[in-house]
């Protein structure tokens, strides 16, 4: 066969593509300098995947995402190469004959990030074609030469689940089904089987993290994908030429009732992918933390990192009012936050938040003088007032249920998509996205406020069939529309901070972290748990943008509070609970907290992260989570159970001098100190389950 390779080195990262003149072009290799060989070069599979209406795949595996028979037909027209900034681009355009499209697969990379970002435009020729699947990266040969991929490699995922978030699971591809079964001898290169994740809603995030890994057992390597959607997405793991393959996209017919009709010249773009290449979870993760630094919106609160009070968790709980908002008001300013955001509630005059959304004006019965005495409260306390707000959702019972036109919602088969009791207002309508701008715009106004928190409390898989040419396709629309006037928001009003949230961390998405500075992370209630959450939030979102609950109550011993105060130190504090009825003394831990905080988020927002006990399992008895930077290090080590002497290893500092002292808490006895020989931290903590704060340097 005739090929053409292209050596594409924009300088992290080696890429060789077969442009394949006989036969579809194809990724050779992709790897970091001086990161080792791929598998053979047999094993790569077409740059895209596309599936078409009224043909299947191009094999016998018609679930799987690989084998499409468009791409099995695609032919290079063109490829091209650039840089625009720091950045270098490669893109290569393809053809199929048969259905008249153009692929054009795109690459981009960091000189000196071992990360690359993907994505595939479909461009319809003369004739009109219905799109079911387009992947954002296809690529093959992912295993290392010669091994026994089924067994030498495992391949890491994450379960986010409500309360449960970001719990990291390895397993080898045998254990998900990916094996060796034979089929070689007899001259059949794949086994037809696949092992896939995926999310079919609008909770983006709500099962699993659009991430996979694939790490050698037997080679010093890994590759890490990221699928960046607010939406619906599929990643499949499978077995190709004896080595495993991965393909990602957004949504699919398959996965989420997805198709899109292209007329002639029309086009579509897919879902952003992320691939990171690398070693260890510290390695790959480190490389990730820095692109999503580099490819989001900059705001001036991923420098200053102020400290948000938010009533809700373990408080109020959606149940503010004239009465119980003033003293709570007072304790965030005495514990020293710098922004207070009133949560649900303050728009109903009954008693349940989660029946009345949609018209979003201050209740007369909670606020007899106005809710702007509050938000006044506020700011003359010297800090930023926020609101709650969930704005895509509508109660049945709200009178804009009714005042809106039917077409301004959610549809399927002409009938509104009812959902926990709530409609879904459709973004692309005008209507629909006119009623609730003027709403915020209303409330930033009168309110003064400059931070919102936009929560989403529901998981609408039904999808719309309205003026979409699949329920899927009218989802995908919204979700983008969403994003953009998120956008639009914040660039009518520089400075304001809107907080993503969905019941916690249900759409803790790359689309979503591109666009809103602060993200929540969970919902969770119990410190011992959220430990779990908070050790492993920096996986799916950079430190300074995760949101951390921490919540003090004032039945606790002050070993309990330093514990749950702790887990929001290396990341962004959600201060809650109930820190109106603290003690004195008890309310001195949370302004100790507040004031190490002060002192390590100038760091934070530069610091890479590490997991010196590798990432947090939920019933881990001790979870530790790092962030390092050109001054050492700062982490955080939550004692669950076990014994009381923990110790930490640091074996980059084996042999070294270092100083290891407490950040948080000072005011409680802290027995620590480095174990040059052994390279470790040792930490001794009381009986009950304990945290601490500590700060490692090098001795001068």
């Amino acid at each position: 066969m005739d090929t053409q390779t292209i050596r594409w080195r924009p300088g992290a990262v080696e890429l060789d593509l077969d442009l394949g003149v006989d036969g579809p072009p194809k990724v050779q290799r992709l790897a970091a300098v001086g990161g080792g060989r791929s598998a053979a070069p047999s094993a790569a599979i077409p740059i895209a995947e596309v599936h078409l209406g009224g043909e299947g795949s191009g094999t016998s595996s018609s679930e799987r995402l690989m084998g499409s028979a468009v791409g099995l037909r695609l032919r290079t027209v063109d490829h091209r190469t650039w840089t625009d900034g720091d950045m270098a681009h490669l893109e290569v355009t393809a053809r199929d004959a048969m259905s008249g499209i153009l692929v054009i697969a795109r690459w981009s990379s960091w000189r000196d990030l071992p990360v690359v970002r993907c994505a595939t435009e479909v461009v319809a020729g003369d004739e009109p074609v219905h799109l079911r699947a387009v992947s954002s990266v296809a690529l093959g040969g992912i295993s290392a030469d010669g091994s026994h991929w089924w067994h030498d490699h495992e391949v890491g995922f994450a379960h986010n689940t409500w309360f449960r978030e970001l719990m990291w699971q390895r397993r080898t591809p045998a254990e998900l089904g990916l094996d060796d079964t034979g089929l070689r001898t007899w001259g059949i290169p794949s086994s037809r089987a696949s092992f896939a994740l995926g999310q079919r809603g609008s909770w983006s995030t709500g099962g699993h993290l659009p991430m996979g890994i694939l790490r050698s057992r037997v080679e010093r390597r890994s590759l890490l994908w990221q699928i960046e959607h607010n939406g619906a997405w599929r990643w499949e793991l499978g077995d190709q030429d004896d080595a495993l393959y991965v393909v990602a996209s957004g949504p699919t017919d398959q996965n989420a009732a997805w198709s899109r009709r292209l007329g002639p010249g029309e086009r579509f773009s897919s879902v952003p992918a992320t691939l990171v290449l690398g070693g260890d979870d510290d390695e790959i993760f480190g490389a990730l933390t820095d692109a999503r630094r580099r490819v989001r919106r900059p705001h001036v609160d991923h420098e200053n990192l102020p400290v948000i009070v938010n009533d809700f968790m373990n408080a109020l709980m959606g149940d503010p009012n004239a009465e119980n908002l003033p003293p709570y008001i007072d304790a965030a300013a005495r514990a020293g936050a710098e922004v207070y955001c009133i949560d649900s509630g303050w728009y109903t005059d009954g008693a349940a938040w989660w029946n009345d959304l949609g018209s979003w004006q201050p209740s007369s019965r909670r606020f007899p003088r106005g809710l702007d005495q509050m938000t006044r409260r506020i700011r003359d306390a010297g800090m930023v007032a926020g609101l709650w707000l969930e704005p895509e959702a509508v109660s049945v019972a709200s009178p804009i249920a009714e005042l809106l036109p039917a077409e301004a919602f959610f549809q399927r088969d002409g009938q509104r998509v009812v959902e926990s009791g709530r409609l879904q207002l459709d973004f692309r309508h005008p209507a629909a996205l006119a009623h609730i701008d003027a709403a915020v715009e209303r409330l930033i106004i009168e309110l003064g406020l400059g931070y919102l928190k936009f929560d989403y409390n529901m998981d609408v898989t039904q999808g719309t069939d309205l003026d979409a040419d699949s329920p899927g396709d009218g989802a995908f629309g919204h979700q983008r529309a969403l994003l953009e006037w998120v956008h639009s928001l914040m660039d009518r009003h520089p400075g304001l901070v809107i907080e993503s949230c969905a019941s916690g961390g249900q759409r803790m998405d790359g689309a979503t972290l591109r666009v809103h500075p602060v993200q929540s992370t969970s919902d969770n209630q119990d410190p011992l748990l959220t430990a779990a959450i908070a050790a492993a939030a920096p996986t799916a979102v950079t430190p300074e943008q995760g949101a951390v609950w921490a919540y003090p109550e004032p039945s606790w011993s002050d070993e309990r509070i330093v514990f749950s105060l702790a887990s929001a130190l290396l990341g962004r504090v959600h201060l809650a609970g109930r820190i109106d009825r603290l003690s004195g003394a008890q309310m001195r831990l949370v302004q100790e907290a507040i004031d190490a905080y002060r002192t390590t988020r100038t760091r934070i927002r530069t610091a890479l992260p590490f997991w010196p006990l590798g990432l947090p399992g939920w019933h881990d008895p001790v979870v530790a989570l790092g962030m390092r930077d050109d001054d050492g290090e700062l982490i955080t080590v939550w004692r669950r159970a076990g014994s009381t002497t923990v110790r930490v290893p640091l074996a980059r500092h084996s042999g070294r001098p270092l100083v290891v002292e407490a950040v948080f808490p000072t005011s409680l006895p802290t027995s620590v100190r480095w174990d040059a020989d052994a390279g470790e931290i040792v930490l001794e903590l009381p009986e009950e389950p304990a945290a601490r704060t500590l700060r490692l340097r090098g001795k001068s």
